[in-house]
């Protein structure tokens, strides 16, 4: 009997992502003792910081391995909340505060309460890939909307009119953004809320890079609106990636349906991780993740005039997260195959723009500044080896 007529029509619309060929690729070729220089992967290159990792040891030495409720332990969920007042002056009640098994859990918990079938989300081509392929797992309609570097690669408020349908159920927009790095501004923000407040629908706003910003201080689409649903995560700015744990921050009407579906998808978020990230909040740790961020800053301030230099365009500055977004069609009108032909023969890993979308996706390729500075300065003279000219 055929696959086609054993698995669920849905799984015909969730790809995979490009970029683990890449990996795979990579990681083979560095068996073979290849040097490989990746930038392909949104994974900070930092381990964990060594609070945290404390925190997780002593929590096992204290026997806390068993379940937990399943919105997350109470301590944690304050200590969130407490967060957000101590660094945006933002009050939420702790019960408002969901803690999932990674910012996927968030955003599953989210659009499982809020998506009927055939319902349509609005989301921006490029983006982040899975939020598309949650929908179409809660049978949901991703609707794209073209972004350009020339706005920033966040949609203005016309794009979301002109989307807009019956079926529309809500908005997922990205501050900071992958693959891009551009922020959401508070007043493009507060446009939008209006108009999706005023059509009673959801805007939801994924800030899993809070935190990772450059030049301005990181922000919360709370400071707007009350009743913003927020994706957040300890993966990226606290250095949590393998942990697997992030947290929703969600209205009073939704938190029974929440507490419901969590029940049933995942018992509790994990153990050993929620006690590990009591300590993420601490000043010693927060004073490793500046430190970090700084890093960070150096790292794309190199490499962004670097990349500029060798001939791909960059129009949009990434202001925040730890990616570059760059026009590639100097070099290719094949992205995927470009990244390929690059990791043959330069040994530098990076992600094609279709992992991304479909708007320019071909024209296009990301690169994280995951990895050391000396390790970017040579990679972009690999670069400037092999580039096609």
């Amino acid at each position: 009997m055929s696959e086609h007529n054993i698995l669920a029509e849905r799984m015909k619309s969730i790809q995979a992502f490009h970029v683990m060929d890449i990996l795979a690729r990579a990681r083979q070729l560095a068996s073979q003792g290849r040097s490989i220089i990746h930038m392909e992967v949104g994974e900070p290159d930092f381990a964990t910081p060594a609070p945290i990792i404390e925190a997780g040891m002593q929590a096992l030495k204290n026997g806390q391995t068993k379940y937990t409720p399943a919105c997350g332990i109470p301590e944690l969920r304050e200590r969130i909340a407490d967060w957000y007042w101590q660094r945006f002056q933002v009050r939420i009640t702790p019960e408002r505060v969901i803690v999932t098994p990674g910012a996927s859990g968030a955003l599953q918990l989210a659009l499982g309460v809020l998506v009927n079938p055939q319902d349509e989300v609005l989301l921006t081509d490029p983006g982040y890939p899975c939020n598309r392929h949650f929908l179409y797992l809660f049978e949901g309609k991703p609707i794209s909307l073209p972004v350009t570097a020339a706005q920033n690669y966040q949609p203005n408020l016309k794009q979301i009119q002109q989307a807009w349908s019956e079926h529309t159920r809500a908005v997922l927009l990205a501050s900071p953004a992958n693959p891009t790095g551009t922020l959401l501004s508070s007043e493009l923000i507060q446009q939008l809320y209006h108009y999706i407040a005023q059509q009673q629908r959801t805007f939801i706003v994924d800030e899993i890079y809070q935190g990772l910003t450059y030049g301005q201080e990181p922000q919360t689409a709370l400071s707007v609106a009350d009743d913003i649903w927020i994706v957040n995560s300890f993966s990226k700015y606290f250095g949590m990636t393998g942990w697997r744990l992030g947290w929703l921050i969600a209205p009073e009407y939704a938190l029974d349906s929440l507490n419901r579906l969590a029940q049933n998808l995942f018992l509790s978020p994990p153990t050993v991780a929620q006690y590990a990230a009591l300590a993420a909040f601490g000043q010693n740790t927060l004073e490793i993740t500046e430190a970090r961020r700084l890093e960070f800053a150096k790292r794309r301030d190199f490499l962004l005039p670097a990349l500029q230099h060798l001939g791909f365009e960059i129009q949009s500055i990434p202001q925040g997260a730890f990616y570059i977004y760059a026009d590639s069609s100097a070099f290719s009108e094949n992205s995927h195959l470009l990244s390929l032909n690059l990791l043959e023969t330069a040994g530098v890993a990076f992600t094609p723009g279709i992992d991304f979308g479909d708007y320019l996706a071909k024209t296009h390729v990301r690169f994280a500044y995951t990895t050391n500075l000396p390790e970017l300065e040579q990679a972009v003279e690999r670069l400037a080896k092999y580039l096609p000219s």
